[in-house]
């Protein structure tokens, strides 16, 4: 009997060791996402000379060579499987449902291959495209969505880093900068009709849709997040969002747009619900609207940099969590 409890203290202490090291690893490569990083990356992607990222506008295509280079400058590679950081969308896709005389675009893509489960996907997502010049003034789109663009620039170095050092991910990572959300979200809806990995073998998707300053209920702090969808389809995912936070950001998680009532229907108005409406877990981090919402004074100088690099910080930790635990989500509801 003694020998058996020595025995099982022993795996009691080398399982809160791995558990411990995990939480470390998280937390150590958290902190690679900074202010300084954000800001730099963001006065590029959103700066007039890109005119505001209209779908497959020059523009755009522009911004989109320069989140390539900033992958190939970090060594970060395009997915297995495919021949380049993009994936085309011919113009006949995109106008199929609105004719709106959109040009071909792209999404855009990288990838960080997982060292025990590679075929297994985590998708962290979204969208640089934005609306474009309207009457001679340019909409930047600082925060829609120049905020999650330079997240997931951030987010797939953090992952890099961890792998180059030899602590991961477990699962693979594709980071999917997806082309004409505000069209009617086309690019996840293309990946999702064309998927690069089996969506079978998708296990989540981690979406970022508008996360640099705060809106009219949160006039006294931006320390919080807007969490859409993470309790739809599975359990463990709205356990991770939480307990992820608990460890690592201490955000407050403001769930009142996760009302399926909800006016809004923000649920149904990002590019996670190509993901989810096929079974995937999905989650919808978002710090509102407010008053330069689709208006050209969505700019740079207006973002609160410290509460998007804790946002960031939070969505690595999710797509960190999901990425290294044992045993893929489980989904064990409907998503209604």
């Amino acid at each position: 009997m003694k020998k058996v409890l020595i025995c099982a203290s022993a795996l009691f202490l080398f399982g809160c060791g791995v558990h411990n090291k995990k939480t470390d690893y998280a937390r150590q490569y958290m902190q690679t996402i900074t202010s300084d990083e954000l800001k730099t990356l963001l006065t590029v992607v959103a700066s007039d000379e890109m005119e505001g990222r209209e779908t497959g506008s020059e523009g755009q295509k522009k911004a989109g060579r320069y989140l390539i280079e900033q992958y190939k400058n970090s060594q970060i590679p395009f997915p297995k499987g495919a021949d380049s950081y993009y994936q085309p969308i011919p113009a006949a896709y995109l106008n199929a449902k609105y004719k709106e005389n959109l040009p071909d675009s792209e999404n855009i893509w990288a990838f960080i291959e997982g060292s025990e489960k590679p075929e297994e996907i985590v998708v962290v997502s979204a969208h640089y495209d934005h609306v474009g010049v309207k009457d001679g003034a340019i909409y930047n789109g600082a925060d829609d969505d120049g905020s999650g663009t330079v997240s997931l620039v951030e987010i797939a170095r953090a992952f890099a880093q961890a792998k180059k050092e030899g602590h991961g991910p477990k699962r693979s990572v594709l980071i999917l900068h997806v082309t004409g959300e505000e069209h009617g979200l086309h690019g996840s809806r293309y990946y999702s009709e064309n998927p690069l990995f089996p969506i079978a073998n998708t296990v989540c998707d981690v979406n970022i849709d508008m996360i640099g300053r705060h809106d009219e209920f949160h006039n006294n702090s931006n320390k919080y997040v807007y969490v859409i969808g993470s309790d739809y389809l599975s359990s463990d995912l709205h356990n991770i969002c939480e307990s992820a936070n608990q460890k690592f950001t201490q955000l407050k998680l403001d769930y009142k747009y996760n009302d399926r009532q909800d006016p809004n229907r923000f649920y149904y108005r990002s590019d996670h619900y190509n993901f989810a409406k096929n079974g995937i877990p999905s989650v919808f981090l978002f710090s509102g609207t407010h008053a330069d919402y689709h208006k050209p004074g969505d700019d740079v100088d207006k973002i609160e940099f410290d509460a998007l690099t804790k946002r960031a910080q939070y969505a690595f930790a999710i797509a960190w969590e999901v990425a290294n635990r044992p045993g893929r989500l489980i989904v064990d509801k409907d998503g209604k």
